[in-house]
């Protein structure tokens, strides 16, 4: 496969991980009594902070700087960056899936997110294997 459309494929998938983020959260503020709860200063049972609200803003803006870095990067670094932070993702996601299957608390809509925020990264990790550590 040409290298420009790996990193093309890698790239929207990126764009699509920080535009999956926006339809997750959207969907959860949806929830019932989730509204108050935020505006009681928790989310999920953690209290909402500086830090906090940082992390969350990561999930939106690391798949954006990503998305940009995967066309723009060459070789190796394409390489190891994709693999270290698709991976990061990955595991990330599985624990949370795992998190809201430990507690029960799963509806239909988040499962879905689940899923796809498991599945994405993944399909970083394939691509990025697929990029040859030195460019011509």
């Amino acid at each position: 496969m040409e290298i420009l459309t790996l990193k093309i494929r890698i790239s929207m998938l990126w764009i699509f991980m920080a535009v999956l983020m926006s339809a997750s959260m959207i969907i959860y503020l949806w929830g019932p009594g989730v509204l108050e709860e935020i505006m009681a200063g928790e989310m999920e049972g953690m209290k909402i902070s500086t830090g906090f609200s940082l992390f969350m803003a990561l999930f939106w803006l690391i798949p954006l700087v990503m998305a940009f870095l995967s066309v723009t990067l060459r070789g190796l670094a394409n390489y190891r960056t994709n693999l270290t932070l698709g991976t990061i993702f990955l595991v990330f996601y599985i624990f949370h899936l795992m998190g809201h299957v430990i507690q029960r608390n799963l509806p239909i809509d988040h499962l879905v997110m689940c899923v796809l925020t498991i599945v994405l990264p993944a399909l970083v990790i394939y691509y990025a294997r697929q990029l040859p550590k030195q460019e011509a």
